[in-house]
């Protein structure tokens, strides 16, 4: 994706600090997350999926940022049983306090889109919503499964409206701010 304003910044993710002067935005968008078959330890998994985004987000508010836009989970919930629902939850949180003037999280279902890796319990749900479109004849629900593009058009539809506060969408929302 190229545009003027857009700039892309690599960087290793535990020297974020390193970077701090060149995170001049006024929207930042996060989509950070992994696996623990990736991340190999909740430990990892952790790092990627709340500490990172959440050293982004108060290192970008520091230096003017007004509105931070995330992807997170429809699952988000402190009081899960299941890690993954309870550190997006935590992530929710700790973005919570860092104050931007505007704080948007989007709660997908299941992402779909291309990847470099084979998920299995990914592909599964994806082939059963699926099979339950064609039987019941009807488009999956974005509560199924919703493209990882509409996401994105989502983010940038919402990016472009001048807010204020916290908003939170839900896959129905998603579809909806996209179109």
């Amino acid at each position: 994706m190229e545009h003027p304003k857009l700039k892309e910044i690599v960087c290793e993710f535990d020297r974020l600090e390193e970077i701090q002067e060149q995170l001049i935005a006024d929207d930042v968008f996060c989509s950070l997350g992994t696996t623990i078959k990736k991340a190999k330890t909740r430990e990892a998994m952790h790092r990627i999926d709340v500490d990172y985004p959440n050293s982004i987000a108060m290192l970008a508010k520091s230096q003017g940022a007004r509105h931070f836009l995330v992807v997170s989970s429809m699952n988000a919930n402190i009081h899960s049983p299941f890690a993954y629902s309870k550190m997006k939850a935590q992530l929710e949180l700790n973005l919570q306090s860092v104050s931007y003037e505007a704080l948007s999280i989007f709660r997908p279902s299941l992402l779909l889109g291309e990847r470099s890796e084979f998920r299995f319990a990914e592909n599964l749900a994806v082939k059963t919503a699926g099979i339950l479109s064609a039987l019941f004849r009807r488009p999956i629900s974005s509560r199924l499964a919703i493209e990882a593009k509409v996401v994105a058009q989502a983010m940038i539809q919402v990016a472009n409206q001048d807010r204020t506060g916290m908003a939170i969408y839900t896959p129905n929302q998603i579809e909806n701010a996209a179109k």
